[in-house]
């Protein structure tokens, strides 16, 4: 379904893996932990990763969809 992308975002002193249009939310201790966990569901999904620093901004986006890129190997 588009527009579902995954987004590991700071949640208190935790993290959480939140899914796009509020279809759910995990949290877990570690940022390592809740990439781990959110490259998973992305994968299964193929969509999207976005993984936001502290301050809430995306420090690092990864494709696990349909790449539009047309580049061999």
């Amino acid at each position: 379904m588009p527009g579902q992308d995954i987004h590991v975002v700071p949640a208190d002193d935790r993290w959480a893996v939140e899914t796009e249009g509020g279809n759910g939310r995990e949290t877990y201790d570690t940022q390592e932990e809740a990439v781990a966990a959110g490259t998973e569901r992305a994968k299964l999904k193929q969509v999207e990763l976005f993984i936001h620093g502290r301050d809430g901004k995306i420090r690092e986006r990864n494709s696990f969809g349909n790449d539009p890129r047309d580049i061999p190997g």
